[in-house]
């Protein structure tokens, strides 16, 4: 399967039938950061075979926890969390890392945020991610800061990093079950990152990253700066518009400054697809950007 920030889970496998109604679907209104914990949430439920009357003996009443697994009504404290982990045998580090963050992002203060996880809550003590996981983070960490520093201040980027491996380790069975684990990860981080960025017709905007280019600083004269910059941006705006692999690819090759060996690796797909993908957003900057004004002439 192909995951995104929004879709996560244990080892995809039939889910078993249950009595009773049918989950409603998540509530429009719930925002990304709380989809980031609530899927994997859901997803682990609807694999369990536990039923909703079932759990609402050991967590909640049977409507609030219907309520809580669509998203809707007041968001849930920790505590209502933790007791719907520990039912459904969900890792409740990387599910409080997601949590905090949303409830965060609604607007819940630091110290609701305390008082919710009181009395015996601590999820420090919890065994750490799969061996997995780990080797994979630490060969791609430091990229995946890259890219997403393209996008992001640094205190957003960090948060988007964390948030994309804890997504990781809630959803590492169909990780490890998908064609390509390191195409999963990449997907978490990329939707991650791009849900957190600013935008402007809908797209990322990458405006920020013209500031940090080779170009840039090589240019000594204020004048070509200026000109180099107003050239950067117009290229960045062009980039935005590519389709999302094309747009990684140009990221990495360009902004980043990773071989295409090195974003194969990165993006888990093969070196053919990084060159073809470069070579077709190669030919839409060539018909979609200006060439910068000549300087220093005439012209006739």
């Amino acid at each position: 399967m192909t995951p995104s920030h929004n879709a996560a889970g244990p080892a995809s496998e039939p889910a078993p039938l249950r009595p009773g109604r049918k989950l409603g679907p998540i509530a429009s209104t719930v925002g990304s950061s709380h989809r980031a914990w609530l899927t994997p949430t859901r997803d682990h439920y609807l694999l369990s075979g536990r039923t909703l009357s079932d759990l609402s003996a050991r967590v909640l009443a049977k409507s609030k926890l219907s309520e809580l697994l669509r998203g809707v009504g007041h968001y849930p404290r920790w505590e209502v969390i933790h007791r719907l982990a520990e039912e459904l045998n969900i890792p409740t580090w990387p599910l409080y890392r997601l949590w905090k963050q949303a409830a965060m992002d609604a607007g819940k203060s630091r110290d609701w945020v305390d008082r919710s996880t009181q009395g015996g809550l601590a999820v420090t003590t919890q065994p750490g991610p799969p061996l997995e996981h780990g080797a994979l983070r630490s060969m791609v960490e430091d990229g995946y800061r890259r890219y997403a520093g393209v996008f992001l201040t640094d205190t957003v980027l960090d948060s988007a990093v964390e948030e994309t491996f804890a997504i990781l380790w809630l959803s590492f069975g169909d990780a490890l079950a998908s064609p390509d684990i390191r195409r999963y990860a990449w997907d978490i981080l990329s939707a991650t990152v791009k849900a957190k960025a600013d935008h402007r017709d809908q797209r990322p905007v990458l405006a920020d990253a013209a500031f940090d280019t080779a170009a840039l600083h090589a240019q000594d004269c204020l004048d070509d700066q200026a000109a180099q910059l107003a050239e950067s941006l117009e290229m960045f705006a062009a980039i935005s518009k590519l389709p999302l692999t094309q747009l990684d690819v140009m990221v990495l090759r360009r902004l980043c400054g990773f071989s295409t060996a090195e974003v194969s690796d990165l993006l888990g797909i093969p070196l053919a697809l990084v060159r073809s993908s470069e070579r077709h957003a190669d030919r839409f900057l060539a018909d979609t950007v200006e060439p910068p004004a000549q300087t220093g002439g005439t012209t006739r």
